[in-house]
């Protein structure tokens, strides 16, 4: 079969980059093939959306799933992290949750444990009942993968898609936070990736139009994706973007953009323009930056210089990058 806009893969010479498939492939394939229609779904699956939402009754269910595939050390932990912080973007927490863990040939009881305990731990510090799943040894694997889907009834509720030109954007903690732990290996990193705490206070005061948790393609591509499922433009103040000393260090060490690296643990925040000091006490003590703003139309990153540069697409992932130039490859990890 072939899907309109898409030349047959079996005679393209392109290979896909390792990560997240870019968003115009995406929609042209996977967005496109969603198997039956339903009324229920309020949200559907799309570029830059977070979650599902699926209309129950006077409520709905919002749901996420996602995988942790770049990690071995505490990746059950990381899992239910990544999952619970794509639901809370709707303004509440998960409640439940499912968990896949695949594990590769040669492993042993007590990797299934030490996996199960990491999901049961993390899930039980978020307040989220593990509810089922799946767990095998697969071939082909070189280290483990952990699949969590996320889900909880909500009455009412934010996407990124509700973001409106002229709202201020703010984000939280700083940027490249995942990929920093990733590749320093910092555990007490682990400590600063959710953003439950703040996505639900923030929510709270009522003046945040929509949120969305950045995670491959850091800042910048989660920025590029929240305009895009809105319909709208923005300008991205670069110099403005908050950026820890740790994060400096092993990208310029890396030589690599902090601005484009995975950042789970910050938050995205379309906010009602003049109400951005009501939100950042709302969130307080958690640190919460301007970085730019949304626009009608023109999407740009503003450079220290003031320069603007035109964006035109969400970038690849920097931690893919940097960890193919790390001795011993992606296998070290």
């Amino acid at each position: 079969m072939r899907v309109s806009g898409i030349a047959p893969t079996r005679d393209s010479p392109r290979r896909l980059a390792l990560g997240k498939i870019p968003i115009s492939i995406l929609n042209a394939t996977v967005l496109r093939m969603v198997g039956a229609n339903s009324d229920r779904v309020v949200t559907p699956a799309s570029a830059g959306v977070d979650f599902a939402a699926i209309r129950i009754g006077l409520g709905y269910i919002v749901v996420s799933s996602d995988p942790v595939t770049g990690v071995s050390d505490e990746i059950g932990r990381y899992a239910v992290t990544v999952s619970a912080n794509d639901v809370a973007t709707c303004g509440h927490p998960a409640q439940f949750a499912e968990s896949v863990i695949l594990l590769p040939e040669g492993s042993r009881p007590n990797d299934v444990a030490r996996v199960a305990r990491q999901v049961h731990q993390a899930a039980k510090d978020a307040g989220i009942a593990i509810v089922g799943g799946h767990t095998e040894v697969t071939p082909g694997l070189r280290r483990p993968i952990v699949m969590v889907t996320a889900f909880g009834f909500v009455e009412d509720y934010v996407s990124s898609r509700d973001a409106a030109s002229g709202d201020t954007i703010m984000m939280t903690k700083t940027a490249g936070l995942e990929g920093t732990a990733v590749l320093t290996g910092s555990r007490r990193l682990l400590d600063d990736l959710s953003v439950i705490p703040e996505a639900t206070l923030a929510y709270g005061t009522g003046r945040v139009h929509a949120m969305h948790d950045c995670t491959e393609g850091g800042v910048l591509g989660a920025v590029f994706e929240m305009a895009l499922a809105a319909g709208l433009g923005f300008e991205l103040n670069s110099a403005s973007v908050p950026v820890a000393d740790a994060t400096k260090d092993v990208c310029r060490r890396k030589g690599i953009d902090p601005l484009k690296l995975i950042s789970s643990g910050a938050l995205l925040l379309s906010v009602e323009a003049g109400k951005e000091e009501e939100v950042a006490k709302a969130v307080s003590p958690v640190r919460i930056t301007t970085i730019g703003r949304f626009t009608s139309s023109g999407r740009f990153l503003i450079g220290r210089s003031g320069r603007k540069n035109v964006v035109r697409s969400a970038p690849e992932d920097e931690l893919w990058r940097a960890l193919g130039r790390s001795s011993g490859g992606r296998d070290r990890l």
